[in-house]
């Protein structure tokens, strides 16, 4: 592998390339290539778009006879064994609450204490507080109203009364997402991460940007009411052609889930997690979702709620579809359910494999629910009855404050906003440089510079219109060095100190992927 570096006339030429680029299509109006069709946050959720849950096409039975086979009676002991382990972390967690959710300030993230780490690792969630200055987030709030002031046409969800904005490259995103001390964030919780090959072609040390939406949820809203879902797709990690062709759920298939490891990262490069082309079915690798706070919200306020319960859920939502009850619940209704019907000794492993995957929609996210995944206790809280549940809610978040979750993990927003201000939020996931997130910073690029929507999401003219709309210029403003390179805006430099092999091989990939190698 031959390292190259770009000369400074080099790296010139390519920002001014795009940087006239940028002004050239800041006027073109129409719709980009290949896009995902039209919708809104709605269409990524069967729940919100009207469709039902049930058994899908008879291919999905021989999968899962496929998956089983051989696995048998390891699967049978594995899953009695997740059935007990559950039954014990879910109290536990249930008690704790927002308690269970590391927690670290922005300050410390260079020293970070075991116990902190220890805990990430196994919730798989984390707030870190005081990534931006109060001020600042405050001020990206008031910027993004109005920018929405200024282009009325701003597509969003519920149209009559906006919560979730089709907005991608608002200056507001744009400045967070570049700021110096998101970027350092983000690295930090990647180095979570781990990777079994040490060629394998990724830098978690190297955040690139993913283009996500926007929350400004409004007090009393019941409409944004997303039920417990996991991201990344939904039918794609039983199949060959999703995550098996990374293998990284075997150790689940095999009946050893407690050997499955979340963290590592090798696994997840070969992935497609986005088979059908759902809308806002995410493309790129995403280590961490997140978000990013412009308010003071806490729980019950329309915040996030997760299951931090890593990889516990995660075998229990996988394993779930190869099992079913001998004798069915009394009040399936209630989302309470006896001893009896939880019993491990009454539950079995479907003689002949149906065609469910409980929760699995192609083409949209994977949900879960009370009814179809009863031993996880997803109930959620509700400010009238809190009760006992593994769904908890964030401690108490104020602007500046960076939420994250590990990308299997099981959320929620809270079904009712019951808080008496605002609850926004800027989405801003955490993903590696691989050779397939280039691919895609390649094509997100263009819609930024054309102001198109994200490619994952829904199509049309987006903010090609906008007025205000920021350009290349304004990304180097905030961060001229590894903001403009998570943009896909500037190369890498594959002969920084330190490297890995495959971190300079897949930084000079991603150099060419982007153009700035001839």
């Amino acid at each position: 592998m031959t390292s190259k570096v770009l000369t400074g006339a080099r790296v010139g030429t390519v920002a001014w390339r795009l940087q006239r680029r940028g002004q050239h299509l800041r006027t073109a109006a129409t719709a980009a290539p290949s896009q995902k069709k039209e919708g809104d946050i709605s269409d990524a959720f069967a729940s919100m778009s009207g469709v039902e849950f049930g058994p899908l096409e008879p291919r999905y039975a021989d999968l899962k006879s496929r998956l089983l086979a051989g696995n048998e009676e390891a699967l049978y002991d594995s899953w009695h064994r997740l059935l007990a382990s559950l039954r014990e972390e879910i109290p536990l967690i249930a008690e704790l609450g927002p308690k269970a959710i590391p927690t670290i300030d922005f300050k410390d993230i260079d020293d970070a204490s075991p116990e902190f780490r220890a805990e990430h690792r196994k919730r798989g969630v984390a707030v870190i507080r005081n990534v931006l200055p109060e001020h600042e987030a405050l001020d990206l709030k008031r910027e993004l109203r109005e920018y929405i002031k200024a282009n009325p046409q701003t597509k969003a969800f519920p149209k009559e009364t906006p919560q979730v904005y089709e907005l991608y490259w608002s200056p507001a995103q744009i400045k967070a997402r570049s700021h110096p001390n998101l970027i350092r964030a983000q690295r930090f919780l990647m180095e979570h991460w781990h990777c079994k090959d040490p060629n394998a072609l990724i830098s978690s040390s190297h955040p690139t940007i993913y283009a996500d939406r926007l929350r400004m949820r409004l007090p009393g809203d019941a409409r944004f009411a997303l039920g417990p879902h996991v991201d990344g797709g939904s039918c794609e990690r039983w199949e060959e052609e999703g995550y098996g062709l990374g293998h990284v759920y075997d150790k689940v298939w095999q009946g050893k889930w407690e050997e499955y490891d979340p963290w590592e990262s090798s696994c997840r490069l070969p992935v497609i997690s986005d088979m059908y082309q759902g809308i806002g079915s995410c493309s790129m690798f995403r280590m961490f979702q997140g978000w990013l706070s412009m308010s003071e919200t806490g729980p019950y306020e329309g915040t996030l709620l997760v299951n931090p319960l890593l990889s516990r859920a995660t075998a229990y939502f996988l394993l779930r579809p190869f099992f079913s009850p001998k004798k069915a619940a009394t009040d399936p209704a209630s989302e309470t359910y006896d001893e009896a019907f939880l019993s491990p000794n009454n539950w079995q492993l479907e003689h002949t494999p149906s065609s469910w995957l409980q929760g699995a929609t192609p083409g949209r996210g994977q949900e879960l629910r009370s009814s179809l995944h009863p031993h996880l206790n997803l109930r959620m809280p509700t400010v009238e009855n809190p009760g006992k549940s593994s769904m908890v809610h964030m401690p108490k978040v104020n602007p500046g404050d960076y939420v994250s979750w590990h990308c299997d993990t099981i959320h929620a927003v809270d079904g009712v906003h019951t808080g008496k201000s605002d609850s926004s939020v800027l989405y801003i996931p955490a993903c590696p440089l691989t050779v397939s997130n280039a691919k895609f910073l390649a094509r997100q690029r263009e819609a930024f510079l054309n102001g198109w929507p994200c490619p994952d999401f829904g199509g049309g003219v987006g903010e090609s219109q906008h007025i205000g709309r920021p350009g290349v210029e304004d990304v180097e403003k905030v961060n001229a060095g590894d903001g403009m390179q998570a943009f896909g805006l500037k190369p890498w430099d594959s002969e920084e100190p330190g490297l890995t092999t495959g971190q300079q091989e897949v930084m000079d990939r991603a150099n060419k992927i982007l153009g700035f190698y001839d």
